[in-house]
């Protein structure tokens, strides 16, 4: 179906038209409408117009009025103040609107006409290690992304920088050859996460324990990383183990947060090593990059060190060894030309802002970047405790990710317990983990990625405030609702007078396509978690002030459910695109 035009879209249309019909010589000028208190929408356009033309405002203003034709989308227009218009809509205009959006699978919601392919990095865990807090949300900012991009028409490839090979597996791949069957799994039973990562923890500190204290393994540990970036084919074997065994944890984390991560999307470092020296060559070639005491550089006017000095980015380092900067370039390379990305999205932390400045910034000298094809960072800020700072255990340790999520899910458990009146112990545990994981991925997504947020779990499933269990419990009432309605089915009535709160709902819930597209836009996934909660919050007001079941009509009772449906249906969608569950029942 086609894509339903929103009221604002509407009211905009008859606008410009009379501001023609009106003003010619004003050509194509925009009459800047935006939602208001004091009306449906206010046009404040006429005063830069009026401007440009040397007229009064407030006469221009009323010429314009004058000249919009009578129809049934606008109620009353009211010049205001200097030459602002104060628009009403019909309430049968807001009914007919959500009526078109509610006979749509996609709630009326556009596909973006300039949608392209976006290869969106997130979720980077590192092999043989534990995740942690900090891992949060790379994977949750991303996998929203991705549901919100896909959801606009975007081509999506998903990334997962994972695949390391530094110091350390020299270091584990060596024990490795010399402890043959510390990963061998008993039996044929299936592998917990918890089981692999112990394995790995174990190896690893084994391993350690070796390298500190004997110099002839931290010697063969040394030329086995160099085995590994050559190539070898039993270190690279060994090495694979040590990924096979690590995703065996990550799929149990990434399946524990309600997250799709799959094999094929996984290419780290080690997926880009045949690249690095063609990618070295080309950015010497064309002069992109430079020797410098034999390290290969990249150099920036702007950016130079406390001494003043500038600070180049190094490509390849003096001893022949590649850095980041290398892989990250030749997944540039590799992303737009095989993978034909027109956009490259980075979930990355803040903290890297200026590795990734200089790496877009080389690769756009280099062509690989142009008006075509643009790179992004959405740099996210960090994690912190309720005392303000960054999130560690009472003994300073980093927080063990699973550890806190199983927390949230304890928590919200409770919450769920307390409030069910027919769940069984298995719902509540189901309800329990849906509750708890969109708890914690709201808490993050509600927040602007670029800012820090305090994780605090009494807040997070708090029933009141701007939390998901809210919009969790707002979606599930409107369900019982619907239950409760017997014959009784939605249907919209345009005929019928809206009272103030169901106008209010009515024009929010119309406004959902423009906050998909600008949230898409932007990148800012907290624009659809703000949008979302104040949905819930409007439908709070109506359903304390509007009685559905217990209407004065027949008719009142139909548009009322139709309101209730539609609502409960952009709830559920907009939370979808979040990654968060709407349990039917609570």
């Amino acid at each position: 179906m086609a894509s339903v035009p929103s009221l604002a879209s509407t009211v905009q249309q008859r606008l410009a038209e009379g501001l023609s019909a009106a003003l010619p010589e004003a050509g194509s000028a925009d009459p800047l409408l935006r939602r208001s208190d004091r009306a449906d929408f206010q046009a404040n356009g006429i005063l830069a117009l009026a401007k440009q033309l040397k007229g009064n405002p407030r006469e221009l203003a009323t010429k314009v009025v004058d000249a919009i034709p009578a129809n049934d989308v606008l109620r009353e227009i009211e010049v205001s103040g200097p030459g602002f218009l104060n628009i009403t809509v019909s309430d049968a205009a807001i009914v007919r609107t959500l009526a078109a959006r509610a006979a749509d699978a996609r709630l009326g919601v556009p596909l973006n006409e300039a949608a392209g392919t976006t290869v969106i990095d997130y979720a980077q865990p590192n092999v043989a290690k534990e995740m942690h807090v900090g891992h949060l949300r790379s994977a949750v900012i991303g996998a929203a992304m991705v549901e919100i991009l896909e959801f606009t028409g975007e081509t999506v490839v998903r990334r997962h920088h994972i695949g390391d090979w530094g110091t350390q597996f020299g270091m584990l791949i060596q024990y490795l050859i010399e402890h043959p069957h510390e990963l061998d799994h008993k039996g044929d039973e299936e592998v917990s996460g918890e089981e692999a990562m112990s394995n790995l923890n174990r190896l690893y500190k084994a391993s350690r324990a070796l390298f500190d204290s004997d110099e002839d393994f931290k010697t063969r540990a040394r030329a086995r990383v160099v085995e590994l970036q050559a190539g070898d084919e039993e270190t690279l074997a060994l090495w694979q183990r040590f990924v096979d065994e690590s995703k065996i944890y990550f799929y149990s984390v990434f399946e524990k947060l309600d997250m799709d991560i799959r094999d094929p999307d996984i290419v780290g470092e080690s997926g880009y090593n045949d690249m690095l020296q063609e990618t070295c060559r080309i950015l010497e070639e064309s002069g992109v990059a430079v020797r410098s005491e034999g390290a290969l550089c990249v150099f920036f006017d702007d950016i130079k060190g406390p001494d003043g000095n500038p600070v180049p980015l190094i490509v390849q380092k003096s001893d022949g060894g590649f850095g980041y900067a290398a892989t990250d370039l030749s997944a540039i390379r590799d992303r737009v030309r095989n993978l034909k990305a027109t956009t490259l999205l980075y979930v990355v932390d803040a903290r890297q802002s200026l590795h990734f400045k200089m790496v877009f910034e080389t690769a756009r000298r280099a062509g690989w970047l142009n008006d075509e094809v643009k790179a992004v960072q959405l740099a996210f800020g960090t994690v912190l405790g309720k005392d303000g700072k960054p999130f560690k255990t009472r003994e300073g340790e980093t927080v063990r990710l699973v550890d806190l999520l199983d927390e949230a899910i304890d928590r919200a458990s409770a919450v769920v317990r307390e409030k069910a009146q027919d769940l069984t112990e298995e719902e509540i545990a189901d309800r329990g983990a849906q509750v708890g994981i969109g708890a914690v991925k709201y808490a993050d997504l509600s927040t602007s990625a670029a800012r820090d947020y305090k994780f605090d779990l009494d807040q997070m499933v708090s029933l009141n405030g701007d939390t998901s269990v809210y919009l969790q419990y707002a979606y599930a009432r409107i369900q019982s609702i619907l239950r409760k309605a017997g014959d009784a089915k939605p249907a919209a009535h345009p005929e019928l007078e809206l009272a103030p709160s169901e106008r209010a709902l009515g024009l929010h819930v119309d406004g959902f396509g423009e906050t998909i597209a600008e949230t898409a836009a932007e990148y800012a996934p907290h624009k659809l978690a703000a949008y979302l909660y104040q949905l819930a919050s409007l439908y709070t007001t109506f359903y304390s002030e509007c009685p559905v079941l217990k209407a004065d009509t027949p008719e009142q009772v139909e548009n009322r459910l139709f309101l209730c449906d539609l609502t409960a249906r952009t709830l559920h969608q907009g939370m979808a695109l979040l990654g968060i569950r709407t349990p039917e029942r609570l």
